[in-house]
């Protein structure tokens, strides 16, 4: 069976304020996991006006406090601004608050414009040439260990922090599952390189150069211990409704987004019915149409079961942006119904590179 997961970037909306965004992403992700999805991961973005989601470390531990098995995790953390030492930290910690459920999602992207990452990082530039060597610390560090791999860490002598499970001694222990994310070859041939699980980010650019990355990933994978084989999955934007016809009017919103992104216009999502679109616009959005997820659900899980078969994959994650929260929750239900998923009787997520 197709396993479907969500990934949310706390949208700001039009007539709704930003911590509203935050507090929806609490209760979409309580609502998902009693629909059973599989996993619940939310985005880091800085300095946009659309995307309020700033630190999922923070909101990763609130998302903890109100979920008990679905798996959880950051899509992703934007390593380059940060210390590799850190983040293992952070997300030792949030293993140690929610057992054996914590994804730990990496990117190399600044998730916003290189002022924003100067902010953050004042070597942003030079940092993202790190962000291999920042994996593979970040990796060694997020299970206690004090080596990359058969060679000892020039920092051996500070260990990582302490967890459960005999965390902090250099054995294998458990950690947080560490995820690549990209939309390029880079990315899939460094998770392959390092034998790590690698997320597509296909709702990029309309799934653009996905066979190539995914086909590098796969011939190009050295198994690792905890991942002997590889383990892919694509993020697209769906969005089902009772019809087709509620459907796409829903989805006028992200439409509108996207063609003011194109011209450097950035905000809130407007609400559907106080968007309009002229003759020239809807020419432009005609071709993303028809290359949308936008249906009622049967339509929706359609394209997403080709796309997995296409594809070959197993899981796939979903990002649905509407003004309407309810809207969201609403869209997820329906897919879940139309999947058949199950909660699973609210017993831990388990790890499916586990074995």
């Amino acid at each position: 069976m197709l396993a479907l997961s969500v990934l949310d970037q706390s949208i700001a909306c039009a007539g709704r304020g930003e911590d509203d965004a935050l507090r929806d992403t609490l209760d979409i992700a309580a609502t998902c996991e009693r629909l059973g999805f599989r996993r619940f991961w939310v985005s880091e973005h800085h300095g946009l006006p659309t995307i309020v989601g700033t630190a999922p470390e923070i909101l990763l531990g609130a998302i903890a406090a109100r979920t008990s098995h679905i798996r959880i995790g950051s899509a992703g953390v934007m390593l380059p601004h940060y210390s590799a030492f850190k983040v293992a930290e952070q997300f030792r910690v949030l293993d140690a608050l929610a057992p054996g459920r914590i994804d730990l999602g990496v990117g190399r992207a600044p998730g916003s414009d290189m002022q924003v990452a100067r902010l953050l990082n004042p070597l942003a530039a030079q940092a993202a040439d790190s962000f291999p060597e920042q994996v593979v610390d970040l990796e060694a560090w997020s299970r206690g260990t004090r080596h990359r791999g058969a060679v000892a860490h020039p920092l051996a002598g500070v260990a990582g922090v302490a967890g459960a499970d005999g965390a902090g001694q250099d054995s294998q222990v458990r950690a947080p599952q560490i995820w690549v994310l990209g939309s390029s070859d880079y990315g899939a041939q460094l998770a392959a390189h390092l034998g790590l699980p690698y997320a597509f980010a296909y709702f990029f650019m309309d799934g653009q150069g996905v066979e190539q990355a995914l086909a590098l990933y796969r011939s190009l994978y050295r198994p690792s211990a905890r991942h002997p084989r590889p383990q892919a999955t694509i993020c697209v934007w769906a969005l089902a409704a009772d019809s087709d016809e509620q459907a796409r009017h829903f989805a006028r919103s992200r439409e509108r987004w996207r063609l003011d992104r194109q011209s450097g216009r950035l905000g809130p999502l407007q609400a559907p019915e106080s968007i309009r679109f002229d003759a020239l616009e809807e020419q432009q959005l005609a071709g993303m149409r028809r290359r949308a997820l936008v249906g009622n659900a049967a339509q929706v899980a359609q394209g997403l079961r080709h796309l997995a078969a296409e594809l070959s994959l197993d899981e796939i994650v979903i990002n649905t942006w509407a003004h309407d929260p309810a809207v969201r929750r609403h869209s997820y239900a329906l897919l879940a119904r139309e999947f058949g998923l199950d909660a699973d009787g609210g017993r831990p997520a388990r790890d499916p590179a586990a074995g």
